[in-house]
């Protein structure tokens, strides 16, 4: 999976202009974000709850043009739940960011 900061970082820039503070704010605002989608993903016991989070994190990803982490977290909804390569993936990828 390819790192998305370059596109991320310019989602941003053409949101707020140049203004490298509130970049670096809305980026570490995105990454909290994921964490806590993923973190819900891991809680979901139900395929409904699941599904939710995953398309939680999916939206959260193209609204910061994050588009891998978009695919997999799209994939992701339509797994097993608490499918561990799946987690595992995710992980890596919000890890990335």
């Amino acid at each position: 999976m390819a790192y998305d900061f370059g596109t991320i970082d310019a989602t941003l820039a053409a949101a707020v202009g140049d203004e490298p503070a509130l970049i670096a704010e809305l980026r570490s605002a995105f990454v909290d974000s994921a964490h806590r989608a993923l973190s819900a993903m891991e809680a979901a016991s139900s395929p409904g709850a699941w599904q939710q989070s995953g398309w939680r994190l999916k939206g959260l990803a193209a609204s910061f043009g994050a588009l891998d982490l978009m695919a997999l977290a799209g994939e992701a909804a339509d797994a097993q739940v608490g499918d561990a390569a799946v987690l595992h993936r995710l992980h890596e990828a919000v890890g990335r960011l």
